[in-house]
């Protein structure tokens, strides 16, 4: 069952005041670089069923383990790789692995933009950081060549071997350093840790002074009446 924990929980923060929101807008804005919408592009992205995709995920012929078939079923639901990776519990690098498998054994069509299959292949280990550059066409297989030869003459990661021939530049690296190492955490979003306005609370309250205004006006009405019946009972005495 789909539970769209993603949407609930947006649903949820829409409805904080503007103020609120403004001040979560103004720090996301600081935390998220600009300039690096990797992790965004691969999130979003809705994988495609194919026929043979459907086929195998109605009559289930090759038997796969539970989380194949899931993750087909959220495909055939127009469910993003953000939404299958919150409703199913999985890393993305659980899902890009996964994801990749399907494209490979036809159950999901290839991806228009090649940027998708190359952060998948990043995330799950099938490229490596200079294979990615070059898969990307930021870098040559040459460049590429180069940067093996000069890391192995020296100590250091090959990320730096890249930046210190001017291949790359640091936030490159960064950036998709990053995103790698987040995708190895599981994310469990549950919308019911959002704080709630209190609505009802709000709502009780308006409840609340109606009632001690009826109640006062009840009173005010009690008042009168027994003031009415002393003096008739007043005037019933001065007559005797």
């Amino acid at each position: 069952m789909q539970r769209n924990f993603l949407t609930q929980f947006l649903e949820k923060v829409s409805k904080f005041p503007s103020w609120v929101k403004e001040i979560i807008y103004v720090r996301l804005s600081q935390e998220i670089d600009k300039d690096s919408d990797l992790g965004y592009v691969f999130a979003t992205y809705k994988p495609v069923l194919t026929y043979k995709g459907k086929c195998e995920l109605d009559y289930k012929e090759a038997h796969f383990d539970a989380n194949i078939y899931n993750i087909l079923d959220y495909c055939d639901k127009d469910s993003s790789i953000s939404e299958i990776a919150l409703n199913t519990y999985m890393s993305m690098e659980e899902i890009a692995n996964y994801f990749l498998f399907c494209v490979d054994e036809g159950y999901l069509q290839i991806p228009d933009d090649s940027q998708i299959l190359n952060i998948a292949g990043f995330l799950a280990g099938k490229f490596r950081t200079g294979e990615y550059f070059v898969q990307g066409g930021i870098i040559t297989q040459d460049d590429l060549d180069r940067a093996i030869e000069a890391n192995q003459k020296g100590n250091k990661k090959f990320g730096q071997s890249l930046i210190d021939l001017g291949l790359i530049t640091k936030k490159q690296l960064d950036i998709i350093l990053s995103i790698k190492e987040e995708a190895k955490k599981r994310f469990i979003l549950d919308h019911n840790e959002i704080p709630k306005i209190k609505q009802e609370y709000a709502k009780s309250v308006d409840e609340l002074k109606k009632q001690i205004e009826d109640l006062q006006e009840e009173n005010k009405q009690l008042k009168k009446k027994l003031n009415q019946l002393l003096l008739m009972v007043k005037k019933n005495d001065d007559e005797y």
